[in-house]
């Protein structure tokens, strides 16, 4: 395992005995992206949030050839380290493919997965954006991939609506932004993640796939097509939302999640829990 899974920033908040519930952001990693589900999980589960390696409050330097199975291992030694044994793993797309990932690793580990807007493999109109992406932040620097990355994001009406609070997250993200390595890096990891037919076949978890019709980075086909790759797996669609759907809908996604999370009941315990760092 790789020793940056030695240097994650995780917190825990909610009741230290109840079912575990592991939330995993996308390519931006903080998890601060979670904000709109905090409250309605903390009052009865213990919420582990962490900010992926290389990005937020974790740092570190990503290497060449890092994978998401890597990201997967660093998340495994984190929830050793939290004591937390087996968990419901919510994932957006990029944290959505860590969650599979360590459930076909460490089944034991993983009691459910929550995937929102995650793929089996990226399709071209995904990697045409990742490529628009890429172009942005190297030809012309972080602030204008920040302007541009709310049109990958969210609904154009949300973002008309929206546009003081979007402009605050930029001025945080860039204050905080990764180095360019780390996230080419990142982005390489997760357009490289394309798991066979078997390997998906072997991640019996259950699973929700939710999508959105209107995600202009993931197409809704996408979700679709991993619900039905995975053996244990529905799918949800929602009419409207965009790729950062828990955001824009957090009531709608919310009662999804919470509902998921009773029908997966996980046996819960007291547990030895370490202070995050």
């Amino acid at each position: 395992m790789s020793d940056s899974a030695l240097d994650l920033y995780w917190e825990s908040q909610g009741p230290a005995d109840g079912e575990t519930v592991v939330l995993s952001a996308g390519l931006g990693g903080s998890g601060q992206y979670w904000a709109p589900q905090l409250p309605a999980l903390r009052e009865r589960y213990r919420v582990l949030v962490y900010d992926h390696f290389g990005t937020g409050r974790s740092g570190g330097e990503i290497p060449e050839h890092y994978t998401v199975a890597d990201m997967a291992d660093e998340l495994e030694v984190m929830l050793t380290t939290a004591g937390a044994e087996r968990v419901h793993l919510v994932g957006h797309a990029l944290g959505g493919l860590i969650g599979i990932e360590l459930a076909r690793r460490v089944p034991e580990r993983v009691g459910s997965l929550f995937l929102i807007n995650a793929w089996a493999s990226p399709n071209a109109h995904t990697r045409r954006c990742f490529s628009v992406r890429r172009t942005l932040l190297d030809e012309a620097g972080p602030a204008a991939y920040l302007e541009a990355q709310p049109l990958f994001l969210y609904p154009p009406v949300w973002i008309a609506e929206n546009s003081e609070w979007l402009e605050q997250e930029s001025a945080r993200a860039l204050a905080s932004f990764p180095s360019r390595n780390n996230l080419l890096r990142r982005m390489t990891a997760l357009q490289a993640w394309q798991p066979s037919a078997v390997d998906l076949a072997k991640v019996r978890t259950g699973a929700m796939v939710l999508g959105s019709r209107d995600d202009a980075l993931v197409p809704w086909s996408c979700s679709q097509e991993l619900a039905l790759r995975l053996p244990n797996a529905s799918v949800r669609l929602l009419p409207v939302g965009g790729h950062a759907v828990n955001v824009t809908e957090p009531e709608r996604v919310n009662a999804l999640l919470l509902a998921h999370l009773q029908r997966h009941r996980l046996p819960t315990h007291s547990l030895k829990t370490q202070e995050a760092p």
